[in-house]
């Protein structure tokens, strides 16, 4: 890994005449792939972000053909600077640290950002998804299965229930049968940037042709607590009339829309509780349990009140979380002792 970060240093320094003395850089943040993104300082107030992408464990060359195409179609990402596929590296505009997870915790800004940020949704569900890949029943079955691989089984030690294949299935044939269309597939608050008093895009290389909901579910259920009823029904409807007057959806009616976000999002967190245990214990990133319980609450609002999941709810409620708990509980205890 030092040798991978010293080579990013000398080509860095390479495009900026700093050859003599490459520059240290600053850890920005690593995220659930195996990307790390570090800051260059180059004197003046002006920086960069370095974004290190392994060739061998990541596909860069979808990053820089989502940035350039949907920076053409006026969507706000990064700027690319410079680029080397071959090595992984890309250079790209800093948009500093503010993300908007942490403006939405103010009331005063809350609304207005909101609707910006589904604005953008909406802008990005209606482009081009001809070079996208298809979130089709295959993909979203696999990642449905990561929840009974790496929480139950590796996680928990516990069975998988009998009602998990009809559950899976009812779920994928929800977001397939949804207009599919561009979708960013994670477009959460953590990955929309406040600068320049716009919202900004990051986080964008695995854009897919997908479920209408998906990235309005990733804005209003990811890793927060969840959103007062209201104001998530204020949102949803917002949503789906920016949706309608952009020619996105022509018929799909409030009550209609409604179970598509909380179904999709129901297999958005049963996804996410497999992701994030296979994050702990396969690439050693514990800290994603402590985000556990919240997309316990997210498949609650999700599946609580929709028909045909009451066997897998109950055994959800009465099964699960209480292992879930226990685990997490004694998970703490042990990293406590040690």
């Amino acid at each position: 890994m030092t040798a991978r970060l010293d080579a990013l240093r000398h080509w860095a320094a390479s495009h900026h005449g700093l050859e003599a003395r490459p520059p240290e850089l600053e850890i920005v943040t690593d995220d659930a792939s195996f990307r790390r993104y570090f800051r260059l300082h180059l004197g003046n107030a002006n920086s960069r972000i370095l974004m290190d992408a392994p060739p061998e464990r990541e596909n860069s060359q979808a990053f820089v053909d989502i940035a350039r195409q949907w920076r053409s179609h006026g969507i706000q990402v990064p700027e690319l600077y410079h680029v080397d596929l071959d090595q992984g590296f890309i250079e790209m505009q800093d948009l500093g640290d503010d993300m908007l997870r942490q403006h939405l915790a103010r009331e005063d800004q809350r609304e207005t950002l909101m609707m910006q940020a589904i604005s953008t949704s909406v802008t990005i569900a209606a482009l081009p998804v001809d070079t996208l890949p298809a979130y089709d029943d295959r993909w979203l079955t696999d990642e449905l299965e990561l929840f009974p691989q790496w929480c139950l089984t590796r996680w928990l030690d516990i069975a998988t229930p009998e009602s998990w294949p009809q559950v899976r299935d009812q779920l994928v044939a929800a977001l397939t049968a949804q207009p599919q269309v561009c979708v960013h597939r994670d477009f959460h608050a953590q990955n929309l940037m406040c600068h320049d008093e716009q919202l900004w895009v990051i986080d964008f290389q695995g854009a897919v042709h997908g479920p209408l909901a998906y990235d309005l579910v990733s804005l209003l259920r990811d890793r927060n607590n969840a959103w007062f009823e209201s104001d998530q029904a204020r949102w949803i409807e917002a949503w789906r009339q920016k949706a309608q007057a952009a020619g996105i959806i022509t018929s799909v009616g409030l009550e209609a829309f409604r179970r598509m976000v909380d179904l999709t999002g129901a297999q958005r967190s049963l996804k996410v509780l497999g992701l994030f245990c296979r994050l702990a214990l396969r690439d050693d990133k514990p800290r994603y349990l402590t985000l556990l319980p919240l997309f316990v609450e997210h498949v609650r609002q999700g599946l609580t009140a929709q028909p045909g999941f009451e066997a897998f709810m109950q055994w959800f409620d009465t099964c699960f979380v209480p292992e879930l708990d226990a685990r997490l509980i004694q998970y703490r205890t042990d990293r406590h002792e040690s």
